[in-house]
């Protein structure tokens, strides 16, 4: 005789990206033990893989997570852990008005979104003709990333992001260019082309949270921003 199938319940969330909405269910049995069998192994190819297999057995529209931006990988995974093993997290913050002291915070996984900057574009403007439009990274782009220097990173991360590139009214598709031939090109820019493609990394869309903590030693109340995926579970 068949054993019984166990039900799940089902929940709905918009993509930060796109506001398209997808179906998710929480973690099963099979699902914890991959995500802890990754992180026990300190190896970021087995946790990437993890959140890959995870997204793709959680979530009924994903089923190619590698091409997905970062941001979404992040917000669907929290929203996925949160109905998983509860919405609230407890959180230990170093303080910051003395840089000693640590204080516990409750965080609700239910508050915590993808903020978008004001002024963000993809668009990156090297001079009156040419622009670069830009692709936000995916869980593919980091494939290696933790394997190269910091510079190589950084580099290889710009490469990665590169979607087209417009000069006038001709444009070139990152599918048609040579690696190569993109390493020369982004050799080839200013330091003042450098900072304006920095600044659509360090405003691009990302999993943030703002909490205010009191240290329990000063009594002085402390402002926190908890970022990334990996903060919330520290």
């Amino acid at each position: 005789m068949a054993l019984p199938k166990l039900k799940n319940a089902t929940y709905e969330l918009m993509l930060p990206s796109t506001g398209a909405p997808v179906h998710y269910r929480p973690f099963l049995v099979k699902e914890q033990k991959l995500l802890l069998m990754a992180q026990e192994s300190e190896d970021p190819k087995e946790l990437e893989a993890a959140f890959s297999q995870i997204l793709v057995d959680c979530v009924e529209e994903i089923s190619e997570p590698d091409k997905m931006p970062m941001f979404d990988v992040e917000y669907v995974f929290l929203k996925i852990r949160g109905k998983s093993a509860g919405e609230v997290v407890n959180l230990r913050i170093l303080c910051e008005d003395d840089n000693e002291t640590y204080a516990e915070v409750e965080v609700n996984l239910e508050d915590v979104n993808v903020q978008m900057t004001k002024d963000h574009t993809n668009v990156v403007e090297l001079n009156n003709d040419v622009k670069l439009f830009m692709k936000y990274p995916c869980l593919g782009d980091l494939q290696g990333y933790d394997e190269m220097g910091e510079i190589k990173s950084l580099f290889a991360m710009v490469r990665r992001c590169v979607h087209e590139i417009h000069d006038g009214e001709q444009i070139y598709h990152r599918i048609d260019m040579q690696d190569n031939e993109l390493d020369d090109f982004i050799d080839s820019m200013s330091t003042q082309n450098l900072e304006s493609l920095g600044k659509f990394f360090e405003t691009m869309p990302k999993l943030k949270h703002v909490v205010e903590v009191e240290n329990p030693k000063t009594k002085v109340l402390n402002e926190f921003t908890i970022e990334g995926l990996q903060n919330f579970f520290e």
